[in-house]
């Protein structure tokens, strides 16, 4: 019985990152013999299991055969006569497919070190165009490692468009889908991944809407970028630099599908886009069954980001009914998360990314000022429901009155 620690530990080890989870494999074990060692199987489809002390996972050496379509058609084989490079030989990038052992030796049967070193992303073998779902995953990877220079190869981006055209990408699981989408989005530079899935074609079959984005043109004096899909890449570029959580991301990536159907004898102008995009929203939201959260915020920006741009211009009654619709009394982290993927919309805009955006402190500001009504006189003249409901209604009203006439 042999361990080996794998994977993405050795990976950030050779690059000088901190390593989060480390992952083992175990050559030339047993699944009896790894009981009797006190671990825990957790694997489903293989054997793993949790070390009795750390709870870090133990894989045992195991070898694949595709067998069906998308990423659970393959079917595993774990024995102790698999070696460690047949295990290696069945991971995605070169970079993945090394190994270490406990004198800190280095296993590296195809050329992962040097990949390293040159900056590049590259697949082991052709069996990589298998697994559809390794288009997300090496396009993830080109997220979070984007600032340290590496590339896709170019023979691995033509496997990956050829995944894409094959059909495969359809056979993935919502579920998988949103996981990768949801991880890619948190890396340091999220416009990288959706820019990969655009150039190889994957992004046309899982979220054409958003695709269809890439060639529309926008009004040059509020989108010097022109193209609408550019414009999406900049705007995600600055939920990384202000470091916005996933719900504030994901809302940027969807906030102009609209865009994609104006009516092209009115371009380059989108009047109505917001409206338009609504449906597209929420048919990619339940498409890939986005947390329900995370789905209400991109509707709203959708719907409102432009009466945020325009929040110095509302009229008392329109601001208070922008703020009552986002629940900001009740939710105010969402009226947070609202704010900012506007602000990042407006900065997301070439020669706009050091602009002010004074309609955010507005928005806190005026959202503050209902907050401060307060219900108990109103109680005390004996008001109550609808009576109530609309005394409350004036008063907020009236003080946002003086709040915008300051």
């Amino acid at each position: 019985m042999q361990v080996y620690k794998v994977g993405g530990a050795v990976r950030d080890q050779l690059l000088g990152l901190p390593v989060q989870d480390i992952d083992w494999v175990v050559v030339g074990a047993t699944p009896e013999q790894m009981l009797e060692r006190g671990y825990r199987p957790v694997g489903g489809d293989f054997p793993v299991f949790l070390h009795p002390q750390t709870g870090e996972e133990y894989a045992l050496a195991r070898t694949e055969r595709k067998t069906g379509h998308g990423y659970g058609g393959f079917i595993f084989h774990a024995a102790p006569t698999v070696s460690l490079e047949q295990d290696l030989l069945r991971r995605d990038l070169t970079i993945n497919a090394m190994a270490m052992d406990s004198q800190g030796l280095l296993i590296d049967p195809h050329g992962g070190q040097a990949d390293l070193q040159a900056r590049v992303l590259r697949h082991v073998s052709p069996a990589f165009a298998e697994d559809p779902l390794r288009v997300l995953r090496v396009a993830r990877f080109a997220a979070r490692y984007a600032g340290l220079g590496f590339v896709i190869a170019d023979e691995t981006l033509d496997l990956m468009r050829q995944l894409a055209t094959s059909g495969e990408l359809q056979h993935l699981a919502a579920e998988r889908i949103w996981q990768e989408f949801a991880r890619a989005l948190m890396e340091p530079a999220p416009d990288v991944f959706i820019q990969v899935l655009h150039d190889t074609g994957a992004l046309r079959a899982l979220l054409p809407e958003l695709d269809r984005l890439f060639g529309v043109p926008q009004r040059a004096e509020f989108h010097p970028e022109i193209d609408t899909g550019v414009h999406i890449l900049m705007v995600l570029q600055q939920c990384a630099r202000f470091g916005h959580n996933l719900n504030v991301r994901w809302a940027c990536l969807l906030h102009d599908l609209g865009k994609g159907i104006t009516p092209e004898d009115i371009l380059p102008r989108h009047l109505g886009h917001e409206a338009r995009g609504i449906p597209l929203i929420t048919a990619v939201c339940q498409r890939l069954r986005v947390p329900r959260e995370t789905t209400e915020l991109a509707l709203l920006v959708g719907e409102y980001h432009l009466h945020s741009h325009r929040a110095l211009e509302l009229r008392p009654s329109s601001l208070l009914k922008l703020l009552l619709r986002l629940d900001c009394l009740r939710r105010p982290a969402r009226l947070e998360d609202f704010i900012n993927a506007c602000e990042m919309d407006a900065r997301g805009r070439l020669g706009f990314t050091e602009r002010d955006y004074p309609q955010a402190e507005y928005l806190r500001g005026a959202a503050g000022c209902i907050r401060q009504v307060d219900v108990q006189p109103l109680l005390e003249k004996g008001l109550k429901g609808a009576e109530l409901g609309e005394a409350l209604y004036r008063e907020r009203l009236r003080v946002l009155k003086v709040y915008c006439d300051r």
